[in-house]
Order: C-alpha cells, then sequence, then structure tokens
C-alpha cells in the first residue's frame, strides 16, 4: 500500500523538521510525503529543502487558508491511503505507518485511526493531555464522538466519493468531514489502540477565545445538518475533552 502524508505548513521553522523526520524515518517506505506550503518566509523552506529526499513533494503557493491547503495536498495525492501530520506535530513512533497498512489489510476498512497525545510546545517529551479514542460505533456521533482527525487515514475513493474539507467551515472543516464520510458515507472506521501523533498545544482551534465561540457556533451546525441531535450533544462533546486531562492536572 501506497499511503500519501500530507504537511501543511507556512512559516514553521522551528517544527517543520520534526514533521518531515518522522515521516521519513517510518518503517513503512511506500510513502509520498506532500508538503503544502503557503509561501513561507522564515526559513521553512530551507529546512524543507535541506532534506533531498525523493519522497518529498514540495508546493509553494498561496491558499485560501488551511483547510483549502489541505484539500490542494489532497488533490496531489497518489497513494491508495491518505492522512495528514500537521506542521507542529510529529508521528510518534516509526512503526505508525506499518500499522496503519496492516489495518488497511482488511479490504472493507475505510480509514484507521489511533489515539493521540498532547505535548509541551517547548519540551516535546511533556504530555499534557491524552485522547484516547476508544473503537467507533454509529450511536457515538450522537454522543459528540469522533476519533482525532490528525490520526485519522483514509482511503484515497472516500475523498472522492463524499469530497473534501469545506473551507466555509473555519474551525471545523474536519468535524464536517468526518462527519460526513461516517453518516453519509457509512465507512468501516479500524482503530488501533495506540499512539499514532504527537501535537503540539496551540492549534488552530483553540489559539483564542473567538475561535473557540466560532467552533462551538460551527460545531453546532454540523450536528443538526446531520441529524445527530442539538445542543445535548454538543455539551457531550465538549465534555468528553475532559477526561483527556485528568491524569496529568494533578
Amino acid at each position: 500500500m501506497k499511503i500519501s502524508v500530507i504537511t501543511v505548513v507556512r512559516n514553521r521553522a522551528g517544527t517543520i523538521g520534526d514533521a518531515i523526520k518522522s515521516v521519513l524515518t517510518q518503517t513503512h517506505d511506500n510513502i509520498e510525503h506532500i508538503i503544502q506550503d503557503a509561501l513561507s518566509d522564515d526559513g521553512t523552506l530551507e529546512v524543507i529543502e535541506q532534506q533531498k529526499d525523493p519522497r518529498i513533494r514540495l508546493f509553494s503557493e498561496k491558499d485560501g487558508g488551511i483547510f483549502d491547503a489541505m484539500n490542494r495536498g489532497i488533490t496531489k495525492a497518489t497513494g491508495d491511503a491518505i492522512g495528514f501530520v500537521h506542521s507542529d506535530d510529529f508521528l510518534s513512533h516509526n512503526r505508525v505507518l506499518a500499522k496503519i497498512a496492516a489495518a488497511f489489510a482488511d479490504g472493507s476498512v475505510g480509514g484507521v485511526y489511533g489515539d493521540l497525545d498532547y505535548v509541551d510546545k517547548n519540551n516535546p517529551q511533556k504530555i499534557t493531555r491524552h485522547w484516547k479514542s476508544g473503537s467507533y460505533a454509529p450511536q457515538k456521533l450522537r454522543r459528540g464522538w469522533m476519533p482525532p482527525h490528525p490520526t485519522l487515514y483514509l482511503r484515497r475513493h472516500v475523498f472522492q466519493q463524499y469530497g473534501l474539507f469545506k473551507p466555509a467551515y473555519r474551525v471545523s472543516a474536519d468535524y464536517d468531514a468526518i462527519v460526513r464520510y461516517l453518516v453519509k458515507g457509512q465507512i468501516k472506521l479500524a482503530y488501533v489502540p495506540e499512539v499514532f501523533i504527537k501535537m503540539r498545544t496551540g492549534g488552530n482551534s483553540n489559539q483564542d477565545l473567538r475561535n473557540e465561540l466560532r467552533k462551538r457556533y460551527e460545531d453546532l451546525m454540523i450536528i443538526r445538518r446531520n441529524g445527530l441531535g442539538g445542543m445535548g450533544t454538543l455539551v457531550m462533546k465538549n465534555a468528553c475533552k475532559l477526561r483527556q486531562f485528568s491524569k496529568y492536572t494533578a
């Protein structure tokens, strides 16, 4: 199986090297690493170009925001399965893609996901929050469940059949897409119960209060439009996050 890993980046010279290294050192080597850069001017491009690996495909161009950039990466991907390693993140160990490929050996599986660790941006060895996904069941969607999007790898035909991210959702386009694939597409997910991704704190969806409020508004629209309930589902979706902190707040 060929796996396409997409990294969207703008001005992340300090972290992009870790993201790239975590992809290129995978034991599953039938990969392409598409780096979709938004005209970085802080040295990011120089860090990428130093890698000189034929598996890297670099594109530097103006885009319409993070989800537009992610869509651009998807349309360029040639792999059988597609996933993301964001520019502040890195794969947790060198066998992650091998485990994903093994789960896709079941031809009925449309997507594979795992768990995620949030780590301190200045000390990536320090875990601040752990997202244990658990196995998927359709009824969980009404309780606000979703897999951690950075851990989710999908067969290319899922994007082709059920569409890409909708940039009109400025914060929650990933949630919209996942719900669409699960509700409309009814794809089968396989869960691998281990950490796939280490994510540095300070992501796009939780940078400030305005983004948090925007996220809740968009989430509620997505929940209602997909027949998953209303405010109660939104409350449960946010309440689920509390237990992710419990081990690390003592």
